[in-house]
């Protein structure tokens, strides 16, 4: 099979990014199966492979993704300015700078140029310093590919959970949960499961958003006012949605072990478990979108940052879940799906 080009944005130059791209890329089985780019910066990068002193890394530097090597890592200087690295600090130019490497590789993706994209982290308050208008990476590449709506799925070997609201107070959560909205939700996440995932039938489980899936009515009325009815209507358009169900239960009893994908209501209501069953080994994907982008399930670190402490397998699946999915729709498009658990994962390839 032809490599795939996977393009990795820095993130923030003061966190744990470039730290993580570094250990993850520096098994060289990697480069057996892909041609990794990164975009960002060779000095940047040059900086933090001096403070990752126990791996061997080596890259070159290249303008386009067309001339990129098949056989090392390659890197793609985004900007020419100098930069000043303030490990572990919230700056203007660690937003500036993720945002400038972003840009550059959507570009590229929309021209075809790489087959996905894997984001490091970037700092929230960074990037609103350095005037970037969205909450995070997930609005940014669903607004600039021209889509009204995407869905934040957090993946794993065992589990997949979507969230029906993003980075939103909790207090807004109810009146953001329309049955259009859940509806829309559904149909990414059961279209993501069969043409990303290769699961011909998924089974969908819907979550409550009260305690006790509101409990008849007791403890609220969303259940039986909107998310019930949702389950309905998706049923009747083929998706194969159950519930809802009492998020605490669902997850005790072991019940998400027995579905294909999950559908939480709010932020913390899937990432909590999500990460309480998964840390370090979670990714973040964004379904619904024409590119594959896929990011590791931590932040930017700047406790660790600069003290080569960092864990990089979140990264290295989100290399691999990235390279699984390509492929995926790939086989997709030219009829040939088949279910993800029939061949072997990239993952498992490179141990």
């Amino acid at each position: 099979m032809k490599k795939l080009k996977v393009g990795i944005t820095i993130g923030d130059i003061n966190g744990i990014g470039p730290e993580v791209i570094i250990k993850a890329l520096s098994n060289p089985k990697i480069l057996e199966f892909c041609i990794p780019i990164i975009y960002g910066s060779a000095k940047v990068m040059s900086y933090h492979k001096n403070i990752v002193k126990t791996v061997d890394f080596s890259f070159i530097t290249t303008g386009d993704p067309e001339r990129a090597s098949s056989s090392k890592v390659n890197v793609i200087n985004c900007w020419d300015e100098e930069v000043k690295i303030e490990l572990g600090s919230t700056t203007q130019d660690g937003g500036k700078f993720a945002h400038i490497a972003m840009d550059r590789a959507l570009t590229d993706a929309k021209e075809g140029k790489i087959d996905g994209i894997i984001t490091a982290p970037i700092n929230k308050e960074a990037m609103k310093l350095a005037s970037f208008d969205y909450p995070g990476h997930t609005e940014f590449f669903t607004e600039n590919l021209g889509k009204k709506d995407s869905l934040m799925m957090m993946v794993s070997d065992n589990i997949r959970i979507a969230l029906a609201s993003n980075h939103i107070p909790i207090s807004k959560v109810s009146e953001v949960l329309t049955k259009e909205k859940l509806i829309h939700k559904l149909k990414i996440l059961n279209r993501s499961l069969i043409e990303d995932f290769g699961i011909a039938k998924p089974v969908i489980a819907v979550l409550g958003l009260n305690p006790h899936a509101g409990d008849n009515g007791v403890i609220g009325t969303e259940e039986d006012e909107i998310i019930r009815p949702v389950i309905i209507e998706a049923k009747k358009n083929g998706v194969h949605a159950v519930g809802p169900f009492a998020a605490d239960g669902f997850f005790g009893s072991n019940k998400f072990s027995k579905v294909d994908g999950i559908l939480a209501m709010y932020h913390d209501q899937g990432l909590v478990p999500f990460k309480a069953l998964t840390f370090g080994t979670g990714v973040n994907f964004t379904a619904g979108l024409p590119i594959v982008r896929t990011s590791p399930d931590h932040g930017t670190g700047f406790d660790i940052a600069g003290k080569n402490e960092a864990d990089e397998s979140s990264f290295r699946q989100a290399l691999y879940l990235a390279l699984d999915l390509a492929r995926n729709r790939k086989e997709y498009k030219e009829g040939k799906a088949n279910r993800l658990e029939k061949k072997p994962k990239l993952s498992e390839s490179a141990e």
